[in-house]
C-alpha cells in the first residue's frame, strides 16, 4: 500500500511518551520510517510496537540529549545507514520547577537550558547535512504558549521556548534559498501529557485534547506542506 509518506526518514525527539510518542506514530503510520529518541527504552520499545502494529517500521535509539557526544553519535549512526533525514521533530525538553524568577534554582535553570535550548541547537548542527540531502525536508519544533506570552512562575520554562522559537526561525531564514528545508514552530497548546499534569496538578485530563489529536497535525503539516517560518497553534 503506497502511503503519503513512503520512503521518508523522520527522527523524533522525547518519542517515549505524550506528543512525541503520537506524532512518531502519526508519520509511521503515513509512511515514514520513524526514528525514536528517548531517556527511557521501555517506552520506546512500545511506541516502536504500536507503529509496528499500525504496519509501519521504526527503529529506537535510547539515549539522554544533554550526555556528552551523545547527539554527535546518533547522528553518526544514523547517516551511516541513511542518506537523507526527510523529517525532524524537537520535542524533547522538561519542564523544571514552577517558581518566581528571584527563586529559580541556578542548576535547575542550565539543566533545562542544556536539554530545551542547547541539545536542540546541537540537533540542528548535526543532522543539517543529512536534511540538506533531503528534497523536501521538514524541521518542526514543539513550542509553548509561555514562550511568546509570560506566565508569572513560568519563566524559565518561558525563556527556554523564547530561545527555542528564535533558533529555529533564524534557521528557517539561513537555509530558505539555498535548500528545500522549511522550518516550522507547532504550540500543542493545553494537551493531556504528563508533563501538563505535573505543571496543573488539580485539572481534569478529560477536558484536554489528547496527544494524538498535536501527532496527527504534524503529520498533516509534513504531509500537505508549509511555508518555511510557520507558527501555528493547535486547537481542539
Amino acid at each position: 500500500m503506497v502511503t503519503p509518506l513512503s520512503g521518508k526518514l523522520a527522527l523524533v525527539t522525547g518519542a517515549s511518551r505524550g506528543i512525541g510518542a503520537a506524532t512518531a506514530e502519526a508519520l509511521g503510520r503515513a509512511g515514514a520510517h520513524v526514528i525514536l529518541t528517548a531517556r527511557t527504552a521501555g517506552g520506546l520499545e512500545e511506541v516502536e510496537e504500536r507503529i509496528h502494529a499500525l504496519g509501519g517500521t521504526a527503529t529506537i535509539a535510547p539515549l539522554d540529549l544533554t550526555e556528552n557526544d551523545s547527539i554527535a553519535r546518533l547522528a553518526e549512526a544514523i547517516s551511516g545507514r541513511w542518506q537523507a533525514l526527510d523529517i525532524l521533530v524537537l520535542n524533547a525538553a522538561m519542564l523544571g520547577t514552577l517558581s518566581p524568577v528571584p527563586a529559580m534554582d541556578s542548576k535547575e535553570f542550565a539543566r533545562l537550558l542544556t536539554l530545551n535550548v542547547m541539545a536542540q541547537q546541537q540537533m540542528i548542527a548535526a543532522f543539517d547535512p543529512m536534511l540538506r540531502a533531503s528534497d523536501c525536508a521538514s524541521v518542526i519544533g514543539i513550542t509553548s504558549t509561555v514562550g511568546q506570552t509570560p506566565r508569572a512562575y513560568w519563566g524559565a520554562y518561558g525563556c527556554s521556548k523564547a530561545a527555542l522559537d528564535m533558533l529555529l526561525l533564524t534557521y528557517a531564514e539561513e537555509v530558505t534559498n539555498i535548500s528545500g528545508i522549511r522550518v516550522a514552530i507547532v504550540n500543542p497548546g493545553a494537551t493531556a501529557t504528563k508533563m501538563r499534569a505535573k505543571a496543573f496538578p488539580g485539572e481534569d485530563p478529560n477536558t484536554l485534547k489528547q496527544p494524538s489529536v498535536v501527532g496527527n497535525e504534524v503529520a498533516r503539516l509534513v504531509i500537505e506542506g508549509f511555508e518555511t517560518g510557520l507558527r501555528i497553534r493547535v486547537e481542539g
